[in-house]
C-alpha cells in the first residue's frame, strides 16, 4: 500500500510504498480517507515531542476518518501512523461520523476543536452568560474556541489576535489588535475588563501577549472584586516558551492560572472524549455551527504538504 512513510527522525515524510497492516486481536483494519497534519505530528516527526517515533520507517499521523470493513465512516486514532490507505485502530475507540460531515473536515476538525472545547469547560469552567478573553483567537484553534464560546452560552466575547481579516470575520463581541502599540493593546483591554471582567481568559499565545494582558489585569480596581475570579487557561505558546511573571501579579489579582493539555486532563474527562465531546462536535459541524478552513492535498504530494504554510488553514491529506 502507499504511504506517508518518516526513515528517519527530522526528515520529511514520502509518498511511499509501505507493507500492509496486519490487525493484532484487539485491533481492526481501517481502510483511510483523510488525516490531518498538526503540530504534533510534526513534533513526533522531528523528535522533539516526548512521544517521538520509536521505530524507523514509521508512518506518520495519529488521527484521521476512514471506513472501517462494515463500511461504518469512523474518526479514530492510531499510534501505527494513519496517512496511509490502510491503517489499524483499536476496536473500541472510534467515532462514527455523520453522513452530512465531508471527509476532510471530520479529519481536520476533532483536535482543535476537542482542545477548545476541554479548556473553555474543563479548565475554564466556563458558564452562561459568563465574559470570555481568546488570547490568539485568529489561530485554527483559537478560531473554534470563538465558536464553541458561542455556542456554550458565552455572555460576552473579547477577541484578540494579529490577523485583521481573521479577527473581522469571527462571531466576537469585541476584537483587539496586536497590530498596534503595546499602550493601546493595554488600554483596549483595561477598556473591556472596566465594563465586565473577564471571567475566562484562553490563551494560545504566551509570550509577549500574555505579559501585556498579565500585567493590565493586576493590581487594578476595574470593577473587580475579591469575589470574582478570572480563569486563566494557559493552551499554546506561539508568541514564546516563558514570560516574565512578577510574584505580585499574582498576590494583587483574583487570578487562576493553570494549563490545558495531554497531561493536565482527567481520565474521567478523555473517557467523555469519545462518548460526549466528538460526537457533539461532529453535530454542530455537521449542522454548519462549527467550522474549520482547510487545505486538501492528495498523499502523493505529502512531501510538499508537510513544507506547506497554509495560512490559517489545516493542512489534510486525502488519500
Amino acid at each position: 500500500m502507499k504511504a506517508a512513510v518518516l526513515y528517519r527522525v527530522g526528515e520529511i515524510p514520502q509518498y511511499a510504498d509501505f507493507a500492509e497492516p496486519i490487525p493484532a486481536p484487539h485491533e481492526q483494519l481501517i481502510h483511510m480517507k483523510a488525516a490531518s497534519i498538526k503540530n504534533l505530528d510534526k513534533g513526533r516527526a522531528k523528535g522533539t515531542h516526548y512521544d517521538k517515533h520509536k521505530n524507523y520507517p514509521a508512518i506518520v499521523g495519529v488521527d484521521g476518518v476512514g471506513v472501517l470493513e462494515d463500511g461504518t465512516r469512523v474518526y479514530a486514532g492510531s499510534q501505527t501512523g494513519m496517512m496511509s490507505e490502510k491503517a489499524l485502530i483499536n476496536k473500541s475507540w472510534y467515532v462514527s461520523v455523520p453522513d452530512e460531515l465531508d471527509d476532510v473536515t471530520a479529519a481536520a476538525i476533532p483536535n482543535p476543536a476537542i482542545s477548545a472545547w476541554l479548556s473553555l469547560v474543563y479548565k475554564g469552567k466556563l458558564k452562561a452568560g459568563d465574559t470570555v478573553l481568546i488570547l490568539g483567537a485568529t489561530g485554527i484553534t483559537g478560531k473554534l474556541a470563538v465558536q464553541i464560546a458561542r455556542h456554550l452560552g458565552a455572555g460576552k466575547i473579547i477577541a484578540i489576535g494579529r490577523n485583521q481579516q481573521a479577527l473581522d470575520k469571527l462571531d466576537a463581541d469585541v476584537s483587539i489588535s496586536l497590530n498596534q502599540s503595546d499602550d493601546d493593546i493595554k488600554q483596549a483591554i483595561k477598556a473591556e475588563t472596566a465594563k465586565t471582567p473577564f471571567d475566562v481568559v484562553i490563551d494560545y499565545l504566551w509570550g509577549k501577549p500574555a505579559e501585556l494582558l498579565l500585567n493590565t489585569l493586576a493590581g487594578h480596581d476595574l470593577n473587580a472584586t475579591i469575589d470574582h475570579i478570572t480563569r486563566y487557561v494557559q493552551v499554546g505558546e506561539m508568541a514564546g516558551s516563558a514570560i516574565n511573571l512578577p510574584a505580585a501579579i499574582l498576590r494583587s489579582t483574583a487570578i487562576e492560572l493553570t494549563g490545558a493539555g495531554g497531561g493536565s486532563i482527567s481520565k474521567e474527562v478523555i473517557v467523555k472524549i469519545q462518548t460526549e465531546i466528538l460526537p457533539e462536535v461532529f453535530k454542530l459541524a455537521a449542522e454548519g455551527k462549527l467550522s474549520i478552513d482547510t487545505l486538501a492535498i492528495p498523499l502523493k504530494d505529502v512531501a510538499d504538504a508537510w513544507q506547506q504554510e497554509a495560512q490559517g488553514k489545516r493542512v489534510v491529506i486525502t488519500m
